[in-house]
């Protein structure tokens, strides 16, 4: 059997809204068969008319991504017809390649970076496909139907953007019958974020006192069909007929709870709360996005990345997400569901500026939200001045 291996090209982009990577391949020889995959009983298949509700394709791509963090192929059905088994790169397993050669036609590995490839030996294993995943370097071939999707889909499981793909031959009913493989489709992987922001409701709520503001209720939003929770932070009692002093803020574990230097994210967090209160009200949205969207773990592999010199926009897009992968239909979402129309917006970022304005969001006032940089963050600052354009 001949394998190919792919890998994708990407744009030097800090939209979060960029479209998806386009592929390149690489031709290399089959892997070595090894075992059986163990994979759920249940066979589940979701049809393109579940396309219209945004709560199906959360429920379908939230079971796809679990089923991708546990090394469980899933069915990509994409819009030519035809359908490709997929597993992650970081969590594939000897039995889950196994699996893909059973039952599908060149294999191949699809890297959300730019081209870039090595020879692949004979009887590769899944310890190599990450390895390779990570340090792929070399030419390219053309890329095939669908490849792109899988590395989104990856994208959003938050593990490393890169897919041990498989084209599948025959219909893949029988298949998702047999070994228990959910089938979902491209179009479930292109809409998943707007159909998150659209499925977003309120969960809870307390009123719980700041550092900086005493005067605090906390609001857990989260879709109705699972993901994560975001935050809105509601800071004395805004006037929802006057544009509301306002911090979309991602969150960042090292720097809002650890104290990192490497960013300013504590500070501006921080920041916001005291400056909110002092205006006398406002709203914080703290959205689980960590890492510029990549995810905690991706994160400290760009940190590793920007170690030898790399900045972080540039980290990012070595491993093969774009420069900033967030979406802020989120924060939208929340914005209508808390009565609030128009913002005065706490932020340096214009994509920030224009992705609200997008999604109804009626920004009346950018104000400057800035801190005193340190010997480690001053170049990450000045990336996201110079490469980002933000008004820093």
């Amino acid at each position: 059997m001949i394998c190919r291996l792919v890998v994708s090209q990407k744009q030097s982009t800090s939209s979060a809204t960029a479209s998806a990577s386009t592929a390149a391949v690489l031709s290399y020889s089959t892997m070595q068969d090894s075992g059986d995959l163990p994979v759920p009983s249940l066979a589940f298949r979701i049809d393109d008319p579940s396309r219209t509700t945004g709560h199906s394709i959360v429920r379908v791509i939230e079971r796809a991504i679990g089923d991708l963090r546990r090394s469980v192929p899933v069915i990509l059905t994409v819009t030519d017809g035809h359908s490709l088994l997929v597993v992650p790169a970081e969590t594939a397993t000897d039995a889950a390649l196994t699996l893909l050669r059973r039952h599908g036609q060149r294999v191949r590995l699809v890297v959300g970076t730019e081209p870039r490839a090595l020879p692949v030996p004979e009887r590769a294993s899944a310890d190599w496909v990450l390895a390779r995943a990570e340090e792929v370097a070399g030419p390219s071939l053309e890329p095939q139907p669908g490849d792109a999707d899988a590395v989104t889909l990856v994208k959003h499981a938050r593990l490393l953007p890169s897919a041990v793909v498989a084209t599948l031959t025959q219909d893949p009913a029988p298949i998702t019958a047999a070994e228990g493989l959910l089938l979902i489709t491209a179009e479930q992987v292109q809409d998943f974020k707007l159909a998150l922001a659209n499925a977003l409701v309120r969960v809870s709520e307390a009123r719980v006192p700041l550092k900086h503001a005493e005067d605090t209720r906390i609001i857990a939003f989260r879709p109705t069909d699972g993901d994560d929770e975001h935050l809105a932070i509601v800071i004395g009692t805004p006037d929802p007929t006057e544009p509301v002093l306002a911090r979309v803020h991602s969150s960042c574990v090292t720097g809002d709870v650890l104290g990192s230097l490497r960013c300013d994210c504590g500070e501006q967090l921080q920041g916001a709360v005291a400056t909110i209160a002092a205006a006398g009200g406002g709203v914080v949205l703290y959205l689980n996005q960590e890492g510029r969207g990549i995810g905690i773990a991706n994160k400290l592999r760009a940190y590793r990345i920007q170690d030898t010199g790399v900045d972080t926009v540039d980290a990012n897009l070595a491993l093969g997400f774009e420069a900033d992968e967030r979406d802020y239909g989120l924060a939208a979402a929340m914005l209508r569901d808390l009565g609030y129309a128009s913002v005065r917006l706490l932020t340096n970022n214009p994509e920030k500026l224009a992705q609200l304005a997008r999604h109804g969001v009626t920004v009346v006032e950018r104000v400057a939200h800035s801190f005193e940089e340190n010997v480690h963050n001053a170049a990450y600052l000045d990336a996201k001045r110079k490469k980002s354009g933000h008004m820093i």
